[in-house]
């Protein structure tokens, strides 16, 4: 997810000249050469943000393909009132969307199938909300997946709190809740006895603790999954550690990168050739019009799964390289197709930044991945 931006979001990059004290017009100058400094590299200085949070300067843009799946149509109206918050996953030659779908009862994860990522065949809502009082009582939906042998599992997001109808907006808090199947298209079955982990008040989890990707390192697994605080909203991705899917995780007591960076939820690739990890993220921006709302789709890269540098991110699509949404794009789901990179986003086209009425779009990163140049 997460829808959370709303709930579930300053200093001017000077690119290290000192201006303030320097006679206006020699400011000028200045200010102009670095902005021309900055074009004639491929990375002129983006607008700060009002509250001073972090900006990525570098760009390793990907070539926007456009709108690939429409909400409205999906089995039993389970999406007429928006499609947004993918995962992407290949099995045997086959592709795998799991989205939420805002219907008439709530956002729950839905399945739409594809063979080459463009031409998708919806199926309809794989998870059901649950009854009242509990935790998915309200929502059941972001539905990420990881295949352990011949067993699916699935951690998706729960909550007990929406907004009022139609639109039932997902509010906090943001849970992490499991479920399994024998499938990639399930029947899935929820596993009401495991508690991944919950938010915790005095942490940088305390009204987010949801899912992310889950990955296999020796005999651990790790996840890296989504966390925020409130009052003011921080966000930020933590890691999530276990060596059995079915019990508890412990959470690292330290985000993996500063709240200060504004991002949630995960989507990782690794660059053989380079041995480098890439991690997918999207961006919460600010603007006096919009408040807060998904702005871009970021990536970090690092050597080191465990160890992240803040310093070492780039956009990789935002309003100036996406064909139809010129504001607003929501977060990546990333899965290889031949020698492309797919990232597949959501977003409400045009100038719109609503949560409703959003679609998904696909856009392509050539491999192999290497990090921008500075």
């Amino acid at each position: 997810m997460n829808p959370g931006c709303a709930p579930h979001c300053g200093s001017v990059s000077r690119s290290g000249f000192e201006l303030a004290n320097q006679p206006r017009v020699l400011s000028h100058w200045l200010a102009l050469a670095v902005f021309a400094g900055g074009i004639a590299f491929g990375r002129a200085v983006p607008p700060a943000y009002p509250d001073g949070r972090p900006q990525a300067t570098l760009r390793l843009e990907a070539k926007d393909h456009g709108v690939v799946l429409r909400h409205g149509d999906g089995p039993r109206q389970c999406d007429i009132y928006g499609a947004r918050d993918v995962w992407v996953f290949e099995d045997g030659g086959s592709y795998y969307m799991h989205y939420d779908a805002a219907g008439p009862t709530g956002w729950l994860a839905a399945l739409a199938t594809s063979k080459d990522l463009v031409h998708w065949e919806k199926k309809g809502p794989v998870l059901e909300l649950g009854p009242a009082g509990e935790d998915d009582s309200k929502s059941a939906s972001y539905g990420v997946t990881f295949k352990d042998g011949d067993t699916w599992h699935m951690f998706y997001l729960g909550t007990p709190n929406t907004t009022p109808p139609p639109d039932r907006i997902p509010a906090f808090p943001y849970l992490t809740m499991k479920a399994k199947s024998r499938s990639p298209t399930g029947p899935w079955m929820k596993q009401k006895d495991v508690v991944p982990f919950r938010c915790q008040p005095g942490t940088y989890y305390t009204v987010t603790a949801s899912p992310g990707q889950v990955l296999k390192r020796g005999n651990e697994y790790l996840m890296f999954f989504s966390a925020a605080t409130d009052r003011p909203i921080k966000r930020t991705v933590g890691i999530a550690r276990t060596k059995n899917l079915d019990q508890s995780w412990v959470l690292d007591p330290q985000p993996a990168l500063s709240p200060e960076e504004q991002i949630e939820n995960t989507s990782l690739y690794f660059e053989p050739s380079n041995q480098t990890w890439f991690l997918f993220t999207n961006h919460i921006g600010l603007d006096p019009q919009h408040g807060e709302y998904t702005d871009a789709v970021w990536v970090y890269w690092s050597k080191d799964l465990t160890r992240w540098d803040a310093a070492n991110k780039a956009v990789v699509l935002d309003g100036r390289n996406c064909a139809w949404s010129k504001t607003c794009v929501g977060l990546p789901s990333v899965v290889r197709f031949d020698r492309k990179l797919a990232v597949l986003y959501d977003a409400p086209g045009g100038e719109g930044t609503s949560h409703m009425r959003r679609d998904v779009g696909l856009a392509w990163l050539d491999l192999p991945l290497a990090p921008p140049t500075r």
